[in-house]
Parts: C-alpha cells; structure tokens; sequence
C-alpha cells in the first residue's frame, strides 16, 4: 500500500485509508460539552491496522505525519484552514507535516454549526489547550527516552530537541511512547506565548483551494455514489400552499425518469413543505421532466400578499403608537419640544435571498433502516430531529457527512432542504441527490426580511444629539413556531431589533418601538442578521443629523461615543476603530470635489467592532463607483490567519455593495417575482472597489470571528460618501429606487 501524499488535502475515505496504513500512532481527542468546552483528554493506544475514530481531533502517525480533524463545516469562511492552525501552532509542527481532514457530524466534537461567526470564539481556547497537551506528552516521552527532565527538552519543527546533547527525535518515533503516558493535569500543560506565536497571525492559503482552482470533486454538488439516482421537488409558488393533485402518472412515462410522487409535507415553511418529487436518472432528464409537470395547487390564505400592500401598511402604522417598546429612556417627546431642530427620515429594504453560488442539495440513501446524507449545510444537526420526527427514523440511525459548501450566509443553517432529500429517499431504493435550480433557490429561501424605519432625532442649539426615536415596522408569522409549541406571533430572523442597537444607551431621551405585520413569508439569518440593515439606518441617519447640526460626520460620532450611558457596547473600542480607519483613509471630505465625496460609517456586531471609510465617484447622469474603501478592524488579541481575516474583510465589502446596489425581490399574488440572474442581478468584478484597505487593532481581548462583523458598515459608509458627493441622500435599498443624478 502507498503512503497518502500530503501535496493534497485529503477527504475522509482517504483519511481511513491512511489510519489503517499507519498501523499505530498517537491519537488524542477532546470531547467536548454541547457548549465546545473541553471536559477532558483521552489516549487511544494505538492498534495496529485499526480505522482511526473520528471523535479524536490529532493523529501522529510513525511516519511523522500529523492528521488534524476539522470539526466546522466548511461555507468559504475559511474554518477548515483556520482552527487547525490553532491546533498546529501549539503542537509546534511544520504545516507542511499537516493533513487536514474534514469531520462528520459527531456528538464527541460538541457543536458543529457555523453560524454568527462563532466557530472561532468557540474553538479558540480549547483548540490551544489541545495541541499543547500533545506537545507536552511528545515532551515527555522524548524525555523519558533520552532520561533527561522535561524541562530540558523543547518541541519544534515537527521534533522534540534536546539542546545540551544536541539530541532530536521526530513526532513519529515518540508516537509508540507517547501513547503510553497519561494526560497530564492541566497545570502541566503550558501554553505558548502569543510573542512566540510561529504560524498564527501569518498568511496561509486554504487547504482546499488546489481542489478548487482545478475544479475537483468537493462540494456536496459533486456527491456521486454507485446506483445514485436524481430528484426535483415542485413546491407550491405560494408560501404554506399545499397540492391538490399533479400530472404524475404523465410524469413517469418521460424519458429517463424512475418515478414521481407527491410528498404532503408538513404545510409549514419550518418543516417539510407539500411538493412533487420527480425521480430519474440524471439531473438533467429529472430537469426536463419537470417542465411537463402540472400541478393544482391550494394557495392558502397568503396568496394576496405583496409588497406594496406591506408598504402602504407600514406607512399606515407608523402614524400609530408602536406594538411593543422596544427600549424607552427619558422623556422623547419633552426632549423633541425643547429640540432646536428636529429631524425625520424614512428608510425601507427589501426581502432578498442569499443566492450562494452552489445552489441547494443533498444527497440521501435510506438502507437498512438507516439514512445517510451527505450535505453543503453550515448546521449538520439541524436536520435529524426532523428526519426522526416525520420519517420515524431513530437519531441514531441517521449520519450526517459535511461537505463542503459553496457559499451559505446563514442560508443553510436551514435544513429544509435535507429533510426533502431525506423524505424522497425514503421512498426510494437507492442513493438520491436532491437538486435545487435556480429558480427554486430564489423562489424558496429562508429571506432577508424587508422592513421599515421611521426615524425622528432632535438637535440642541449646539448641534448635540438630544433625542432619538426609531418605529420599526418588520414582519412576522402567526403560526407555531420552529421549536413547536403553542400558535404565537414570530418575528423572525433580522426582524427583531436590539434594545442595545447603537445609539441606544449613549443618548438621555431615546424610544425604540416596533410593529408586525404578519405575512407567511419564510425568514432566516442572512450574513450578519438585522445588523446588515439596522447599521444602514442608523449610521446613515446619524450622518444626517450630523449634516443638519452643520457638523462633520467623523467629530460627530466621536462626540456620540464619549456620551456613553449604559449597556455593554465598549465605546472605547469603537472610538479606536472609527479613528484607525479615519487616520488610514485620510479623513478630510472637504478636499473632494463636487461628485466625489468620502462617508464614514461604524458597527458593532458578533463580537466585532468595525469601522469603514468609502471614497465615491458619481457621474452626472448617477452613475456610481466606489474607488476606495478603508477598514478597521478589532476582533480581539490574535488574527488566526491574517490571509483570511482580510479575505472576509474583503468579500464583505463586495458583498455588501452588491446587495446595496442591485438586490431584492418583489412580492405579488403570495410568491416571489424574480426567477434567476437576469432579473436578480449579482455584482461582477467591474462594480467592485479597486482598493479594499484592511487594517486590524489588536486589543487585549478574546479572539472573535470575522465573517460577519465586517458586512454592516459597507453600505452606509457609502451611502454617506454619495450624500457627500452628490447631496442625494439614499434611504432605501436597493440603490437603483434612489435617481443620484445631480448638476
């Protein structure tokens, strides 16, 4: 048998291989608590010609190749790469020595979700912890080889040396040893000095990328199994309808198809929504068949929603008292009464889908009384209590491998499209890959929710904010919820605004409010919930009261964050972001001629706090071009991989312009209007900013994600700078229902 090469990262089924070729070596796991502490460290002394168990997260092997298991899913965050480094730093190995190999869902790893840029937070600590316990027993086996102390010896390069009798012995031929001690108590085990910190901070490419610049098999789209067959499934156009009957019969007689059938589902958007599956065998005969297909459909009472209709009820509303207070401090109306000038503004956005570029799949095989899925999903989990509850299928009956997935943005933290793959296989006697169209991707998505925001702040004679006031209209579901239990009002994800949602907490006099509108709509978390579009209005609002007091929008904001009240927001971090980002950007708006002009922005969220700087460029007729933007950074005391850190600082930007300049989807007759890229465009390369600055304050506080934070101060801070440079103030998204033409 030949040795696995390392010039390639390797995927589980080659991992095996390797484990079984290894024969013996070290293998040392934490198993961790629900909430990703480690409880405690185990050896599993080797057996020879033994598969490795995936609950262990480093294997050495003798040849001195360290195996390192990633537990995250993988959505282009760059976690794959990313956590082992964190293990790999403390280990002291040469990253050249390292194989990475993704996890399955496994209760021994604790949580598995990649969602609110937690997998870092979560991992960083305990991921030290683990490779220095390995390093600390390599020690010590080195130790007790040569019968020297421990303290003599020291680990790096993949070795422990032993500098007075310039003696070294390789990971691999301490393995054997190693695996006999005991795991040392955790006053024993020291960790590094982030001073002496080899890998971490540096640039290090993603392990997956040879995989993917050549276009190798990686994604859940790729899954191929032997006798696989191909599914479709037709949902109702309309949110919650159900089918009345379809044309299956018609269906199955259609070249290359297996079968057709009808799935009642659960009739609600949490669950498994009604449909038709059509089952043949290809992808693109289950595609053609479905052209043919005709369904009568039960529309529900949703089936009148749309969007003007919310439009003109949330003007309505907004006359009226909010539903719920949200957060009231002082006395806002006194405040507003004695205000020197008082200023109002409206801002509003739309339902938008997540739309990653590798649409919705999964494959699933039903055998033996098990199912077995292989999913591009960022909540493995998610799934199974499902899968259980309508399928009767035994939790643990079910296995769940993690491929990789071409984009998720909180998109797949949903399961829906799971549980349709595992409901179609269950009624068919072989492996099945369900695939999504486009179509259905933007049809079907747990969106963004729209919302609206009517604003009314107050101004001293001195140009000081003195009152606040913020009635926000969102949406929500009468319905039982996604945990279940009694029928209640839902707001759903990025619907609900927080009591601590900058400026609360800094001014005397402030009332939040809110009001819902209920609707059926599906709702989840997309890129930074509620804050990708709370930062919007409130940072551009901000700006407008600075513009009013007649003074400049970078002193005004500062003069804001020295008023703190009270709340957890540390004003101080904030004040060092918004300064770095000013200093680096060259922060003087006044040096722009008319057509250009430069905006400011901040945001706190997931434990990131965040700054931007944007330079604008637009032309007479309205064109707009973003030629600049600077952004600071203070995400905690380390940057894991300084290469992707400031890749999603970077995708961010694009990311958040994108969605600004060109995205949202309109609702009539209860469905979604748009159906593809033609009439849901994505940004392309010629409308992104030719410099992305990204700078990082380091600050003596734990390490955090990156992910998201980076995503809410994009568009205000441009929607500032084309208010500098044009006086046409943007208030909704996208920008093509704002005219910034000028003269």
């Amino acid at each position: 048998m030949n040795t696995p090469t390392l010039s390639r990262p390797v995927d589980r089924r080659d991992f095996l291989k390797f484990s079984a070729f290894a024969g013996g070596g070290l293998v040392l796991g934490f198993y961790l608590k629900s909430s990703g502490s480690a409880t405690g460290a185990e050896v599993v002394k080797p057996v020879a010609g033994a598969e490795f168990k995936p609950n262990a997260f480093i294997r050495i092997a003798p040849n001195g190749v360290v195996t390192i298991v990633s537990k995250q899913p993988e959505i282009g965050q760059g976690i794959k790469t990313s956590l082992p480094m964190i293990i790999a730093e403390e280990l002291e190995v040469s990253w050249k020595d390292v194989v990475i190999v993704q996890g399955d869902l496994d209760a021994a790893y604790g949580s598995q979700s990649a969602g609110g840029s937690r997998s870092t937070p979560t991992n960083y600590d305990e991921f030290h912890k683990l490779g220095a316990t390995a390093r600390t027993m390599l020690v010590q086996a080195a130790a007790q080889t040569w019968g020297v102390p421990s303290a003599e010896c020291n680990a790096s390069g993949t070795a422990i040396h032993h500098a007075a009798s310039k003696r070294t012995l390789g990971y691999g031929e301490l393995v054997a040893k190693a695996s006999t001690l005991p795991v040392p108590a955790p006053a024993d085990v020291k960790l590094k000095d982030p001073k002496d910190f080899k890998l971490l901070g540096t640039r290090i490419t993603g392990v997956d990328n040879p995989k993917i610049v050549t276009g190798q098999s990686l994604f859940g789209i790729d899954t191929k199994l032997p006798g696989m067959l191909y599914a479709v499934y037709e949902k109702c156009p309309v949110f919650g309808g159900t089918v009345v009957s379809a044309n299956t019969d018609q269906i199955k007689t259609l070249p290359g198809v297996k079968d057709a059938f009808i799935i009642e589902g659960t009739a609600n958007t949490a669950g498994l929504m009604p449909g038709v599956a059509i089952i043949a065998d290809s992808t693109w005969a289950a595609f053609s068949a479905r052209k043919q297909l005709k369904v009568v459909w039960d529309e529900g009472k949703f089936a009148n929603d749309s969007w003007d209709a919310f439009t003109s009820k949330a003007k309505a509303l907004s006359s009226q008292a909010g539903g719920s207070t949200v957060l009231k401090d002082g006395d806002v109306d006194a405040a507003f009464a004695g205000a020197a000038k008082v200023i109002t503004a409206d801002y509003s956005y739309p339902f938008i889908s997540h739309l990653s570029i590798e649409p919705q799949n999964c494959t699933a095989h039903y055998h033996d009384g098990k199912m077995e899925i292989w999913a591009p999903t960022q909540n493995p989990a998610a799934g199974n209590p499902m899968i259980t509850q309508l399928l009767d299928i035994p939790a643990a009956n079910i296995t769940v491998h993690m491929m990789r997935a071409g984009g998720g943005f909180g998109r797949r933290l949903s399961a829906d499209f799971i549980i349709e793959a595992a409901a179609i296989a269950k009624r068919v006697p072989a492996p099945v890959k369900l695939t999504w169209s486009r179509e259905d991707d933007l049809h079907h998505d747990q969106f963004r929710a729209g919302g609206f925001h009517f604003l009314k702040g107050g101004l001293d004679a001195n140009g000081k904010l003195v009152a606040w006031k913020n009635h926000f209209v969102t949406f929500g579901s009468m319905g039982v919820g996604r945990g279940g239990g009694a029928p209640s009002l839902q707001t759903k994800s990025g619907g609900s605004l927080d009591a601590d949602q900058f400026p609360a907490r800094f001014l005397t006099n402030y009332l939040a409010e809110q009001s819902v509108m209920e609707c059926n709509i599906p709702m989840g978390p997309w890129r930074a919930p509620g804050n990708n579009v709370f930062s919007f209005v409130m940072q551009g609002f901000i700006d407008e009261l600075a513009h009013a007091a007649g003074r400049d929008p970078l002193e005004f904001r500062l003069d804001l964050l020295s008023q703190k009240k009270s709340g957890n927001y540390n004003a101080d971090r904030m004040t060092g972001v918004v300064k770095l980002a000013a200093e680096k950007a060259g922060w003087n708006p006044k040096r722009f001629p008319k057509g250009q002009g430069q905006g400011i922005s901040f945001h706190f969220s997931h434990a990131g706090y965040i700054a931007m700087v944007a330079e604008v460029t637009v032309s007479k007729d309205g064109q707009l071009k973003v030629d600049r933007v600077v952004a600071a950074c203070d995400i905690g005391a380390q940057i894991v991989n300084r290469s992707g850190a400031e890749n999603q600082v970077q995708g961010s930007v694009i990311d958040g312009l994108g969605t600004m300049m060109f995205q949202e989807l309109n609702i009539e007759r209860g469905r979604i209007v748009q159906n593809n890229l033609n009439d849901y465009p994505m940004i392309r390369i010629n409308d992104a900013p030719p410099r992305v600055e990204v700078h990082f304050l380091s600050t003596n506080y734990p390490t955090t994600g990156l992910g998201e934070p980076a995503i809410p101060p994009v568009a205000p801070a441009i929607g500032n700078a084309i208010f500098a440079a044009t006086g046409k103030r943007v208030r909704q998204f996208p920008l093509s229902r704002t005219d910034l033409r000028w003269s």
